[in-house]
């Protein structure tokens, strides 16, 4: 391939003995169509092209209108009111150029705009022998009329992508042959008259879409498949099965059907015909068939009115002849946000070819490539990488995994269900586990994470397996280890290590190598920059198939043992980060609260300020960055010199692309400051260590025990002191029973499983008491206050207000719409109780109603009778009775909202005594509470 550098070649270079070229002797000859003209803007401006011909030729101005309208331009549309528009603007062009034109025909010029219109046929009209031409006079077939006679019967849903089976030429001898039989028959009867009239509108109308075109150029409608109605899909299914995908494919092959040979096909439609392999069969077509001469790849933006990145937008030239060596030239201007920077940057590159966007390909050179990708812009030696190397899909096996058929019945995020239910290890052990650990694709992260789901297994995948809809691809591989990666991605391409006995989502497709020691080496290689830059110009897009991640080229790497080490720190480090929040089902203590060099249970309280101790854990994850970072720098040195790409690629990795939680330039928005990016990591981190106190609070961690505690349905407070291991037991004692005693436990969570919320101090174990002697527990006594201080400095809120206004909402966010903590809450928020999912018995509802919802009342009972004596009380101040009445306003309020909340909705599920299977999931059973619970929006 010529380098970009070079100086620009001219359109047709070929050899002398290639006599292939388009020929015209007169401007007369010149025919220009646009099959889709809507208003007619591109054959205005083809006027205009036009007009400047004629005046090179020396033809005289008056004359030259007509000669345009006459014998060049030609339109085709399906939309009357665009036809007749396109019509209006030709003739006012006509007009601009010479004022006379309206004064001098007898009959006014009519340009060549044709509106394909729906005609049909009743039967007696085109019954056997109606139609009987002399064939060999006509040389006309039969068969190829009745079929042209009933094309049109859909030509407004079909227009210039009907194909009439007739000629040019055929064509023109019936129009002549019916005009001199029915004048022959100057007075028909009304029905043979309307007869008459059909057949010549479809003789005009096939007229245009079977004469040939020295051009074709047109701005075609983008329609994918999905977008078509049922008719259109199935006739574009039978018709173009090389381009059906959507509309402006199918007037691509059309277009190239309506030129002459060597003649011109220009089009501006989406890019994505270039790339995606449901047009491979178009782009195979194209490069053995036809001759790419330019190209101008706009990507997105490229008009002001259609916004963001889903129209991107490539514009060029195809020639209706084959030249396989040909280098076609090459804009590539998809950096510019407007039509105004890509108008500049073309300007640009047509004056300095070596501005830096001009390239130079030919249809060989995307020829080496899978999927002949018309990836102009890569150098020689990533297409020479296709040849060199091993295609994945020879050294792997490269699939989609399992389609439920019904995600909301299968699936569950892992938090959802019983622990006693979910299998953790060697799934030919765990024969009686219903649950198993499922990858189901997720936000762009690489190298590890994303495990949230779970599937339902049971038996083999047994329901499964007989349930309608389902797919099982890949199932050789099921519960191997591999490499997955989602496939649909929000920003780039991310691969992942999947882990032994994950079963895996058609979303979340996987290689899986056939040779073990390739494996790290090909995750490597995978989350290279090399990867990048190949998959950007086999498929830049967001939707990474099975066959984009099996056609890359692996090649062999010297220095295998070193690509295995910096692979294996990385996977280290990732999983790490993964498994430090609670999210993960590997979660098993909060990072605040444990060295990360020590894996022994923290002794309680910590010996720091929570403030040192955060700076400590923040340096920490400083240095895991750096280290990421540089593993991953070396990553990419090793393969970019394997390919040899030293003078395309850098190995250097931003702040931004390493993907770790614990990276605040990973994790929020990267337009952030440094300093509003560490605001909000300390906030959130605070907030991760508040949540990890109501776990403890409910018993599902401990800070006696790594791990979950409480994780298995109607769990109880005896059951969470069987578990955790007190110092009692393990200074000996053989009795568990006797030697889990609350004496010996750091921090006792509820009985009851309910923790009331609420404004003020009513209840000793109320949410925010139980935090602060939390916070007590872990960080001591002595430096309690500071401890709070900073928590609220961090989160900038109180921490009851926090408690009151924020958790619930940030539990349901970090637990993606699938809260495990439920909150009970009285309609304007009076009254609010915090419960535990998986703790959750037939009577809990009754512990909120009896213990806490009538307690508070009683509470507000008795503060209202002693707001009465304030009020009557001859020793109270006039403020502290205005007050009083004020507040008694307030709880009046306060207890109607509270009578009504516990007759109209707690009361009845109390006495219902409901029972839950966590097998259902959130979304089921949450349903089930109706108005008890606050609403989450996707659950009530």
């Amino acid at each position: 391939m010529k380098s970009e550098d070079d100086p620009p070649q001219p359109p047709f270079k070929r050899g002398e003995s290639d006599q292939e070229y388009l020929k015209i002797s007169s401007p007369e000859e010149l025919k220009i169509c646009d099959p889709a003209c809507g208003s007619g803007h591109i054959l205005v401006y083809a006027f205009e092209l036009l007009y400047a011909i004629y005046e090179e030729e020396g033809y005289a101005a008056n004359e030259i209108p007509k000669k345009i309208l006459t014998h060049n331009l030609y339109g085709i549309e399906i939309d009357e009111r665009a036809g007749s528009l396109a019509a209006f603007a030709l003739t006012m062009k006509a007009r601009e150029k010479y004022r006379r034109f309206f004064r001098k025909p007898i009959q006014p010029i009519q340009p060549n705009i044709c509106v394909l219109k729906k005609v049909e046929f009743e039967e007696w009209e085109v019954g056997s022998g109606k139609w009987e031409v002399d064939n060999k006079k006509l040389g006309v077939s039969h068969d190829y009329l009745l079929h042209d006679l009933h094309l049109f019967e859909e030509a407004d849903n079909f227009g210039a992508l009907l194909r009439p089976k007739m000629s040019e030429e055929q064509i023109a001898n019936l129009r002549d042959y019916f005009a001199n039989l029915w004048a022959k028959n100057p007075n028909p009867s009304l029905f043979e008259h309307k007869t008459h009239e059909k057949v010549t509108n479809i003789l005009n109308q096939a007229d245009f879409l079977t004469t040939k075109y020295h051009i074709v150029v047109a701005n075609p409608p983008y329609m994918g498949s999905k977008g078509m109605n049922a008719r259109l899909s199935a006739w574009a299914k039978k018709n173009y099965p090389n381009s059906k995908s959507d509309l402006f494919a199918m007037f691509i092959e059309r277009g190239l059907e309506l030129v002459i040979k060597c003649g011109y096909s220009a089009m501006i439609t989406m890019q994505s015909w270039m790339f995606l392999s449901s047009y491979e069969k178009l782009r195979t077509k194209i490069l053995n068939e036809r001759t790419i001469l330019s190209m101008t790849h706009l990507g997105a933006r490229a008009f002001d009115s259609i916004g963001g990145e889903v129209v991107q937008s490539t514009a060029f030239i195809l020639e209706s002849s084959h030249h396989l060596e040909y280098q076609g030239q090459y804009l590539r201007l998809i950096d510019g946000n407007s039509e105004t920077e890509k108008a500049q940057a073309l300007k640009k590159a047509i004056k300095n070819p070596n501005c830096g966007c001009f390239y130079r390909a030919s249809a060989s050179d995307f020829k080496k490539i899978p999927g002949c990708a018309i990836a102009y812009w890569v150098s020689d030696r990533v297409r020479d990488s296709f040849i060199q190397g091993i295609l994945i899909r020879d050294m792997a096996d490269v699939s989609e995994g399992i389609k439920t058929g019904n995600n909301e019945k299968f699936l569950r995020f892992w938090y959802e269900v019983s622990g006693e239910k979910r299998y953790n290890n060697d799934p030919t052990k765990e024969v009686n586990k219903k649950w198993f650990l499922y990858h189901k694709g997720g936000d762009s992260r690489r190298w590890y994470g994303n495990i949230e789901f779970v599937i339902d297994w049971e038996n083999d995948g047994y329901r499964i397996k007989n349930s309608s809809n389902s797919g099982l691809q890949g199932k050789k591989n099921y519960f191997n280890s591999g490499i997955t990666w989602s496939k649909i991605s929000s920003t780039y391409f991310g691969v992942r290590y999947l882990p032994e006995n994950i079963l895996f989502d058609s979303g979340s497709p996987s290689v899986f190598v056939k040779d073990p020691s390739l494996l790290k080496p090909l995750l490597g290689f995978l989350s290279s920059k090399v990867t990048t830059l190949i998959l950007g110009a086999t498929n830049p897009t967001l939707n990474f198939q099975v066959g984009n991640i099996s056609s890359l080229p692996y090649l062999a790497i010297t220095n295998i043992e070193t690509a295995n080490t910096v692979i294996n720190k990385i996977i280290s480090i990732t999983k790490y980060d993964w498994n430090s929040y609670e999210t993960s089902c590997n979660f098993t203590n909060l990072t605040l609260l444990s060295d990360p060099k020590k894996e022994k249970l923290t002794t309680y309280p910590l010996p720091t300020l929570l403030a040192e101790t955060y700076n400590k854990l923040h340096q920490h994850w400083q240095e895991m960055i750096s280290e990421m970072q540089k593993l991953e720098e070396e990553n990419n040195r090793i393969f970019i010199e394997a390919y040899g790409l030293q003078d395309e690629l850098t190995p250097d990795v931003l702040p931004k692309e390493i993907t770790l939680t614990c990276n605040p330039h990973y994790r929020y928005n990267r337009d952030k400051h440094q300093e509003e990016l560490e605001n909000l990591l300390l906030a959130d981190t605070i907030k991760e260590f508040i949540s990890y106190s109501v776990g403890c609070m409910f018993g599902r961690y401990s800070l006696n025990k790594k791990g979950l505690i409480l994780a298995n349905q109607g769990e109880t407070l005896q059951d969470y002191l069987i578990k955790v291991k007190s110092e009692q037991s393990e200074m000996g004692s053989n009795d568990k029973r006797e030697s889990q005693t609350e004496n010996n436990l750091y921090f006792l969570p509820t009985e009851t499983n309910v923790i009331p919320i609420l404004d003020g101090d009513w209840f000793s174990d109320d949410i925010t008491e139980q935090f602060r002697q939390f916070l007590r527990v872990t960080f001591g006594y002595e430096n309690y206050q500071d401890n709070l201080n900073f928590i609220e400095e961090a989160i900038n809120k109180d921490i009851q207000k926090y408690f009151l206004k924020d958790f619930y909402h940030d539990h349901v966010k970090r637990y993606k719409k699938r809260p495990i903590y439920w909150l009970f809450s009285s309609p304007k928020g009076t009254f609010n109780a915090l419960i535990y999912l998986h703790r959750y018995r037939p009577n809990t509802v009754s512990i909120v109603l009896n213990k806490y919802l009538r307690e508070f009342r009683t509470k507000l009972q008795a503060r209202l009778e002693t707001l009465k004596q304030i009020e009557i009380s001859s020793s109270a101040s006039k403020t502290e009775k205005t007050k009083a009445l004020r507040e008694t306003e307030q709880i009046k309020k306060m207890l109607r909202e509270l009578e009504d909340y516990e007759q109209e909705t707690l009361y009845p599920l109390a006495v219902e005594k409901k029972e839950i299977d966590l097998d259902d999931g959130v979304k089921v059973n949450y349903k089930q509470f109706g108005k008890a619970l606050k609403k989450v929006t996707g659950l009530s």
